[in-house]
């Protein structure tokens, strides 16, 4: 009975990643998408580490086959690496207030590397600092973009989640072992 237990968080809330997943691949705005809240999200809720890296990672490696590999893709993939490690300080603390702070620090994190990954990589910008400057002003627009679908995507599946929480008696526990 136990082990059944365990099983039902880890089934939920990995479908839940996964889902996220497949809605990077319908149309949205520019940089609107679930990617910082699955990562979170993981991170938060997976107490095994390596499950909390894995299981977000390969659903976001599934969707962007589908959505194309780039040149810049170890800037994402680190800033979502990041994102999973500010999800485990979420642990045991998820609060409205904590979890938004999450989202906002880890857009934040998110926007730093991967602007700095299309200065470096994308050959659009002079290798100085006033290059590296263009490159952040010209993110702006989808550092804005990005924030909102991190924090409309997290507030969806943190507070769903919590819903089930009270509501699914196989969830009741706070993070899966």
């Amino acid at each position: 009975m136990q082990t059944q237990n365990l099983k039902t968080p880890l089934i939920v809330i990995s479908t839940i990643i996964f889902t996220l997943a497949l809605f990077r691949l319908l149309p949205h705005w520019p940089n609107v998408s679930p990617v910082a809240a699955m990562a979170l999200f993981g991170g938060a809720y997976f107490a095994d580490k390596r499950i909390a890296f894995i299981v977000p990672f390969v659903a976001l490696f599934l969707s962007d086959l589908f959505l194309g590999l780039h040149n810049s893709m170890i800037f994402v993939y680190a800033g979502f690496g990041l994102t999973v490690a500010i999800g485990f300080l979420l642990k045991d603390r998820i609060t409205l207030t904590n979890t938004a702070f999450a989202v906002v620090v880890a857009s934040a994190v998110f926007f730093l590397l991967t602007n700095l990954g299309a200065w470096m990589m994308s050959g659009l910008y002079v290798k100085s600092a006033e290059g590296l400057m263009q490159a952040y002003i010209a993110g702006i627009p989808f550092f804005q973009n990005s924030l909102l679908g991190n924090l409309g995507y997290a507030a969806v599946i943190f507070g769903g989640y919590y819903l089930l929480q009270k509501n699914v008696v196989g969830l009741k526990q706070p993070v899966v072992k």
